[in-house]
């Protein structure tokens, strides 16, 4: 660590409380400090990293005469959290009154320290950056078990949001414009800091340049990403070369460590087998990372239809590797698993083959030998999900696989699966939770099993497709691919399932606080959110920054900001049917699809992009909740929701009802069973107006609880030919924000039966033969195969 700064004679200034507090400075030593070089220390960590305690210890142990002030985001509004705006006022303000500034706030990323270099660079202050790089367990150990957090970041939530900003984080640079870049990696560097900037008197300067950062340290990564590089199939010793292992037979591959409670101070294994690691050149940086049971992202799975359904090998083979590489190009931190219990498995060898040529990586996608109900014990694969080649019936028997995890899990399979399903059609799949009293899920550790059934072409079987590999090719890759998004949503909900808080974490009451609630509601969408927005990241002018409105969570304060600092603004809607104004707040990943609309060619290189015209783009739904599922989505500014349409947008809406047709129609064309509905979200929950051409299938693994069902399926989904006749008659439409709708019991859109849960739901959708409700076959408000003609309403 670098000491070279001055010392002074002069008193020390009267403590100074931190302004996200709520104390002001001491008013005497404006006029004393005002015109000297000030600093302005940018603090980059995690939650758990210590840059509240550093600022705190500088703040009050300064004994050099130099006066500094505090400012956190975590209490900037009042002794709450605040936002970004906030936080580059109050340090403005300090600057100007001679005041140097510690900013408190996570900081990670490039964009958000960017305003604040900016800010000092504009005000003559010397703009430094502290970056807190302790390993990412101590962070999470210490965010978990911490009482009384300013944020109220602590407890078993503290983990998930720990491990997000980490995978998101950017190594401070001095080409951002810093003058001097320390990095502390332990309490000891940190130690030494605030004793660096404690001495540091008002006309001292630092040297400039980057301090303490290790030469070959990697960037520290979050849990998820380590896990990928961490994984034992790739072990490189130091007497030879990577040893890929595409293909592991029983007992070649070690136990991998389990995660313990979070709430326990999440005392998971943060390291990689000791006796591997012990002769890996890289043993120090997996030290310094984190590791936590790689066994609940990776997913074992027979090959479906290819025993007794007797599918084509070298078919099937084509259609796993495929399926496998689109699916795992949208995940980073799964794995897949391919097993058979032969060594002479035909098609093991021809998807090990295949998936070599498409250079899939074999750490991710790999092929086992050995049985899939006994993969840990007799293995040492960690699989907590594992998916079994079911019959429609979803019972046991029938031999093979099905007989085999039946026969391992128990009667609690059985038991556990009837409350799901009762049946299954070829191509999708159903996730059964495991009980704990199953001896599958006491032996193996298996949570869920995955029921998946594909295309019969055995004669000798019932539904024989005789053959047509045309339609059961499209079957068993839409069953590997429910089989895929099933799984996904697995690990989705094990990344955002929340520990109950202790009774210290609830408020006087005895409830749990409106922030836990509000956090626990919001991390349920958060991996589908963000996915959404890194895939079509804003592309922002300085402009368009201004519009964009700031959205502060309210533990983690660097989750959902725009990088501006004007002003944060809201766009007003003037509904004057319903006589209310009212104001809607766009958070930076509901931008995403504003952005895609002003700027469609700089996604031109993206595959879900369908169509683009002067006035609209097709685009394919990233989370699709039915089989076919694609927004139309205007061009014009200034058209944010329905609220926004008058008369005059009468012809773009009629346009974009008649592309929505067009598309339709081809996917008609494609699958002649699909219906579809055309349609807006009365109040849509990202930005610009779009339509949705969704089939009535409602076949996918995206759509996962009742908000999802109720906005296509209740008076939140307002058709298109109804919009644009009431727009003709009153001028504009009547939109609803009530929100219990959403909440309304599940119930079929075409009997109107009542289901307990989405399972149950889905299990009874895919064999109602009810007709639609009456409403939905007039004005041509359901489109079929048997009505292809152009709407040109």
């Amino acid at each position: 660590m670098d000491s070279d700064a001055g010392g002074s004679s002069s008193a020390p200034p009267p403590p100074s409380a931190a302004i996200g507090a709520g104390a002001g400075a001491g008013a005497e030593t404006k006029g004393d400090e005002r015109g000297r070089k000030q600093v302005m220390v940018v603090l980059v960590g995690p939650p758990g990293s210590g840059k509240s305690t550093f600022a705190d210890a500088v703040v009050g142990g300064s004994t050099a005469g130099r006066h500094w002030v505090r400012v956190c985001q975590d209490t900037i509004g009042n002794g709450k959290a605040g936002t970004k705006i906030q936080c580059l006022k109050a340090a403005s303000d300090a600057l100007k009154e001679g005041k140097s500034v510690l900013v408190d706030r996570c900081n990670l990323e490039r964009e958000q320290r960017a305003d604040f270099v900016k800010l000092g660079g504009t005000l003559r202050a010397d703009v430094h950056a502290v970056s807190l790089d302790l390993p990412a367990k101590v962070c999470i150990s210490r965010a978990v078990s911490r009482k009384g957090h300013e944020g109220n970041l602590q407890g078993g939530k503290a983990a998930l949001v720990v491990n997000r900003m980490l995978q998101k984080k950017e190594t401070p640079l001095l080409t951002e414009g810093f003058s001097r870049i320390m990095c502390c990696n332990d309490d000891g560097d940190i130690k030494k800091a605030v004793d660096l900037y404690n001495g540091l008197g008002p006309s001292d300067s630092l040297p400039s340049g980057v301090f303490g950062q290790k030469s070959k340290r990697p960037v520290q990564v979050g849990i998820m990403k380590f896990l990928k590089k961490t994984d034992a199939s790739v072990v490189e010793t130091s007497s030879g070369p990577k040893q890929a292992l595409t293909e592991i037979k029983p007992a070649q591959q070690n136990p991998l460590p389990k995660q313990e409670n979070v709430e326990a101070g999440f005392a998971c294994s943060m390291e990689v087998e000791k006796g591997l690691n012990d002769k890996m050149e890289n043993e120090e940086h997996a030290k310094g990372s984190d590791y936590c049971d790689v066994g609940s992202r990776t997913l074992a799975f027979p090959s479906i239809s290819t025993a007794d359904f007797q599918f084509d090998l070298d078919r099937a083979s084509d259609i796993i590797v495929d399926t496998a590489a689109n699916f795992l190009q949208k995940f980073d931190n799964i794995r897949l698993v391919l097993v058979d219990l032969s060594e002479k498995s035909r098609i093991l060898s021809l998807v090990k083959q295949k998936a070599a040529k498409k250079s899939i990586d074999s750490n991710r996608f790999f092929t086992y030998v050995g049985d899939i109900t006994q993969l840990h014990t007799k293995g040492g694969l960690q699989c907590s999900v594992i998916g079994n080649a079911a019959n429609w019936r979803l019972k046991p028997g029938g031999g093979g696989v099905n007989t085999a995890i039946y026969s391992a899990a128990g009667e609690s399979l059985q038991h556990a699966t009837k409350k799901c399903a009762d049946a299954l059609r070829p191509g999708t799949s159903v996730v059964v939770p495991l009980p704990s009293t199953s001896p599958l899920h006491q032996r193996e550790g298996v949570t869920h099993v995955i029921h998946v059934l594909g295309p019969n072409m055995n004669p000798m079987r019932p539904d024989c497709l005789k053959n047509d590999y045309t339609r059961g090719s499209k079957i068993l890759r839409e069953a590997y691919t429910s089989l895929f998004e099933n799984f996904a949503s697995i690990v989705q909900s094990y990344m955002g399932k929340q520990n109950n808080e202790s009774g210290a974490e609830k408020s006087a009451s005895g409830r749990i606080s409106p922030n836990d609630t509000k956090m626990k509601r919001e991390d349920n969408h958060e991996s589908e959110r963000m996915k959404k927005h890194k895939l079509f990241q804003p592309i922002m002018t300085a402009k368009r920054q201004h519009e964009c409105t700031k959205v502060n969570a309210p533990n983690c304060h660097d989750n959902a900001m725009t990088s501006s600092a004007a002003p944060s603004q809201t766009r007003q809607v003037d509904n004057k049917r319903n006589d209310v104004v009212t104001s809607k707040t766009w958070g930076s990943w509901a931008q995403s699809l504003y952005e895609l609309a002003m700027n469609p060619e700089k996604y031109k290189n993206s595959d879900s992009i369908l169509e683009t015209s002067d006035e609209y783009v097709v685009l394919k739904d990233l989370y699709p909740k039915a089989k076919r599922h694609v927004l139309v989505i205007a061009r014009m500014d200034g058209l944010d929701s329905l609220a926004d349409v008058k008369k005059e947008h009468l012809p773009l809406l009629r346009r974009m009802h008649s592309a929505g047709v067009k598309w339709a129609h081809k996917f008609l064309e494609e699958d002649a069973a699909l219906e579809f509905r055309l349609g807006y979200h009365s109040v849509p929950s990202m930005r610009q107006l779009h339509l949705h051409i969704i089939s009535q299938d409602f076949n996918s693994a995206s759509l996962k609880n009742k908000k999802h069902w109720n906005s296509f399926t209740t008076s939140f989904f307002r058709d298109s030919v109804d919009v644009i006749e009431e727009i003709e008659q009153n001028g504009s439409t009547t939109t609803s924000s009530d929100e219990k709708v959403l909440a309304m019991e599940l119930r079929c859109h075409r009997c109107r039966s009542a289901h307990p849960n989405i399972p149950k739901l889905k299990s009874h959708i895919a064999i109602c033969k009810s007709p639609f409700p009456s409403h939905l076959l007039q004005k041509n408000r359901l489109l079929l195969s048997s009505t292809m003609h152009m709407d040109r309403t």
